[in-house]
């Protein structure tokens, strides 16, 4: 099954916390703390691996967890900085932000990396906090926690060459003869209803990979048939081979189909409209095409645009097509993605706000901001040392002092997050 869209959310693990931890050794009468700090969260890593070409796995998971970091321990032994989750998707896969529809990163090239994700910053051990006139802080940091996203994935293949046409046009025939590929091949319309991905070998050093775009008609760009689905895969290919039915099985007219296809590729993206093309007449097997050939010969002669008569069922003029294609090819030349290296890409910083107070009722506050939030995220609430470093902490940031103008008196409710703290100037 083809996928090309998907929904995930991407965890990282938290930090670890600190270690509140003293040397209990024998004949040493002062010992002294030696808590050690929380390892590092894990990282969530989108990387592009040029083995996968759909994002059907996001359809059965949708879900990845890096891990945590290991808390702190005595004797000054930091926590183990806990592992990656490395998430495998195509090559072409865009990623944007679910929430915002914000695109983050491309990822086109194999080995492109995004770190989705990042790992919270494990919390310091309490051997941080001795000073010459506190030797024994009995407290440590807590780790904080790990960003959670929610991404949206969207695949856009990446091929050399774009098959278009309208159904049964042959496009499914014609790679089925040129590549290894084995695409449903029928005589109704739709037949193929997801892209279909070959590679062409044209001789031991050059080959190139060639798509079908199934479901292309008119209305195609407003969501008529199969066509919107799929026309941004086109978006990928750097040459266009535009399958006309020359046999008019279907009681169509071979022009007025070139001329429909190519209004919508325009109606889609103007610039797809002026990719370069080549033409191929398919079907001259069939004996309606002897009517066809001769009009459709002068039609592109008139337009000085080459083309090619062929029958993919038989496996006439297709050696003259494929050496058309790559000569094409070959003077298009590479491109700009194809010639650089692998590349690592984060998603953005969240933007830090500012401290900010809000009276809820008559003796309750709101405390928001993101230093004050991560403040106390930091602290073990259990602590009695750590609430009072929490409150020295939200004086030396202003947070005493800000409740106080907004009229907050001792012994009312102060809300910081989540968490419930009574206000004591």
């Amino acid at each position: 099954m083809f996928v090309d869209e998907a929904q995930i959310e991407v965890r990282a693990g938290d930090g670890g916390d600190g270690a509140a931890h003293f040397r209990r050794e024998k004949y040493v009468p002062r010992g002294g703390p030696d808590g050690g700090h929380g390892g590092d969260g894990g990282d969530v890593v989108l990387v592009a691996d040029a083995s996968l070409h759909t994002l059907l796995d996001f359809e059965y998971k949708s879900t990845f967890t890096a891990e945590s970091g290991q808390r702190g321990a005595g004797k000054n032994r930091d926590g183990k900085t806990g592992a990656d989750c490395i998430v495998a998707v195509p090559p072409g896969t865009i990623v944007y932000q679910a929430e915002t529809g914000e695109q983050i990163a491309d990822l086109v090239v194999p080995g492109d990396r995004l770190i989705a994700a990042r790992g919270g910053q494990g919390g310091r051990g309490n051997t941080a906090f001795a000073t010459a006139t506190h030797r024994t802080p009995y407290f440590a940091e807590q780790g904080l926690p790990g960003e959670r996203v929610r991404l949206r994935l969207e695949l856009r293949l990446i091929a050399d060459v774009g098959v278009i046409g309208f159904p049964n046009a042959g496009k499914s025939t014609l790679i089925s003869r040129i590549s290894a590929a084995q695409p449903k091949v029928a005589s109704y319309p739709f037949t193929t209803l997801q892209p279909q991905l070959g590679v062409v070998r044209v001789d031991e050093e050059r080959q190139f990979v060639i798509a079908d775009m199934p479901g292309l008609i008119e209305g195609a760009h407003e969501g008529v048939g199969l066509g919107d689905r799929f026309l941004r895969h086109i978006r990928r290919t750097r040459l266009l081979l535009h399958m006309v039915d020359l046999a008019a099985v279907d009681q169509r007219d071979p022009i007025s189909d070139y001329e429909a296809l190519n209004g919508e590729l325009a109606a889609y993206d103007e610039e797809l409209a002026s990719r370069p093309q080549v033409v191929a007449l398919n079907k001259i097997d069939l004996p309606d095409s002897e009517v066809f050939l001769p009009l459709c010969q002068e039609y592109f002669a008139e337009r000085e645009t080459p083309v090619y008569a062929i029958s993919a069922a038989t496996g006439q003029g297709l050696h003259e097509l494929v050496g058309a294609i790559t000569t094409q090819l070959e003077e298009l030349g590479p491109r700009a993605t194809d010639q650089r290296e692998p590349q690592t890409f984060e998603m953005p910083q969240l933007e830090e706000q500012p401290l900010r107070i809000f009276r809820a009722g008559e003796d309750v506050f709101l405390v928001q901001g993101t230093e004050v939030e991560r403040i106390l995220q930091r602290t073990n609430l259990d602590s009695e040392e750590a609430l009072l470093r929490l409150h020295m902490a939200l004086n030396e940031t202003g947070v005493i002092q800000a409740l106080s103008r907004a009229g907050a008196e001792a012994g009312d409710t102060v809300f910081i997050g989540d968490v419930e703290l009574e206000y004591q100037p």
